[in-house]
């Protein structure tokens, strides 16, 4: 599209992530269209992330700042401090972590003993550890140690108790300068085919800095998929940027969050109070509520919907895109999603709903995914023999099968006949309209709770990937556009 003139440029690179399967409610229209609980109307993620770097492209070379959908990077430096992306090579961002925050994200190894309090530092990165073990971190010197330092207590409080504190610097976006870009896209171009998932921090990061080993090509610990070609690719990357310098830039005064998956969501929406105080959070963000909900400590969080004034949302649970009707309930710890209950349900505990719209053969059907929200989507089998292995509500899944009168057969599952799980099994049934779809599939997690039977043969029934391939946007933005409407007319209303 621009010919040579694309290395002149300052370009923003926010990658999906993947399916999403960690968020679902996330994966039909992408993380980055993530809503938040604040704005009117609400922001989602892709306005948050061009607000929190709209410095960052005057004071930055001609390259690509590579970032992902779903995390939040909040940090303090000095007035007449500014963040540069001006060296060659790859530059990242790094934040001060506890070490089990290291184990689920990149690892920096610096140089523990020239390192200070200031708020901005550059520095050079020895080598990068991706999701280390504590252990490792250890033995690769990146643990440094803060002396004599106050430790939060349980609510997140500093006490009196002074200790010495473990931490590390974990990574979130990174920059790499066009000849860095032009040598990737040339080797992508060499390839005839790429068969396996390469990732843009692991496979690219540990092959940088003076102190990096081609070890890493063969471990497979944090792979989603792996093809057969993966450990010959990363091989070959690891020759092409050996030898790279890893900048980084070191932001002492700085809070990293990810929400990413269920739990996170969950926390950072309705319980973490320093980062509703960072970012301006609500509890009820352009919606329609009944205040008696409004109440509790730990607020329920409510993204553009409408609830009838006799439903009851427990402490801790998100409700986004919703309608939600009278003598509806829901469980505390839940996520409901693009919703439509009309009446008359109650959603249990830690229960995930979210509805799609899909198209099948040229008419708008309806789907409802009910999964706990700690249900494993990415875990899956190889065999059918396996399958009991799989929990769906803390149940096993063969059992559910067995209360659902449905046989466990390879056309049970969609997709990849030997990778056999909740993302692939279909369960869910199809129906005309939006609420009954959200009923039904209710009904199935209450013969799975009450051990008792619930037909699903009759049914056409989908997996969450056909659900996703079906998926019919623009009636789900319909969905949500009408909700916007009701709410800015009672508003006008009101006025």
């Amino acid at each position: 599209m621009y010919g040579d003139k694309w290395t002149s440029l300052t370009i923003i690179l926010i990658h999906s992530g993947g399916y999403s399967q960690r968020l679902p409610n996330a994966s039909a229209l992408g993380k980055i269209f993530t809503a938040l609980p604040f704005g009117d109307p609400i922001y989602q993620m892709l306005e948050l992330k061009l607000a929190m770097y709209i410095d960052f492209p005057t004071h930055m070379n001609p390259g690509i700042l590579i970032t992902c959908a779903d995390d939040i990077e909040l940090y303090s430096i000095g007035a007449t401090e500014v963040i540069k992306f001006d060296k060659p090579g790859f530059t990242a961002l790094a934040h001060p972590s506890d070490l089990t925050i290291g184990t689920t994200h990149g690892v920096f190894v610096l140089d523990s003993s020239a390192l200070s309090e200031k708020e901005l530092e550059y520095k050079s990165c020895h080598h990068f550890l991706h999701k280390p073990n504590i252990e490792k971190m250890h033995q690769s010197g990146a643990v440094c140690i803060r002396r004599n330092c106050s430790q939060p207590n349980s609510s997140g409080e500093h006490s009196d108790l002074k200790m010495d504190y473990e931490y590390v610097y974990t990574d979130s976006l990174f920059y790499i300068d066009h000849n860095i870009a032009k040598q990737l896209l040339t080797f992508f171009k060499q390839l005839d085919t790429l068969c396996c998932e390469i990732d843009a921090y692991g496979d690219f990061l540990q092959a940088l800095g003076p102190g990096a080993t081609h070890d890493y090509t063969k471990i497979t610990d944090n792979v989603t998929k792996e093809g057969s070609q993966l450990a010959e690719i990363r091989q070959k990357l690891f020759s092409l940027l050996k030898g790279t310098s890893l900048n980084v830039i070191v932001l002492n005064n700085s809070r990293f969050y990810h929400i990413g998956t269920t739990q996170e969501y969950l926390f950072h929406f309705t319980s973490d109070s320093k980062l509703k105080l960072e970012l301006g959070l609500l509890s009820k963000a352009f919606s329609i509520f009944p205040d008696k909900a409004e109440n509790s400590d730990i607020s329920a969080c409510i993204i553009q919907s409408i609830l009838d004034s006799r439903c009851v949302i427990a402490p801790a649970s998100v409700i986004e895109y919703s309608r939600l009707g009278p003598e509806v309930s829901v469980g505390t710890n839940s996520i409901i999603s693009g919703c439509c209950i009309s009446a008359n349900a109650d959603v249990p505990p830690n229960s995930f709903v979210s509805s799609l719209s899909i198209r099948v053969n040229g008419k708008v059907m309806y789907v409802s995914m009910v999964l706990g929200v700690e249900d494993n989507l990415k875990k899956n089998v190889k065999l059918l023999s396996d399958v009991h292995s799989l929990q769906f509500f803390g149940f096993s899944l063969l059992q559910c099968l067995d209360l659902w009168d449905l046989r466990v057969s390879d056309q049970l599952f969609s997709g990849d006949k030997t990778s056999l799980g909740l993302w692939t099994a279909r369960i869910f049934p199809v129906c005309s309209t939006l609420s009954d779809s959200v009923r039904v599939s209710l009904k199935m997690l209450k013969a799975v709770q009450n051990k008792s039977a619930f037909k699903l043969n009759g049914w056409k029934l989908l997996s969450i990937e056909e659900m996703l391939f079906y998926k019919d946007v623009e009636d789900m933005l319909k969905f949500r556009q009408q909700i916007y409407e009701e709410i800015t007319l009672q508003r006008h209303t009101e006025i």
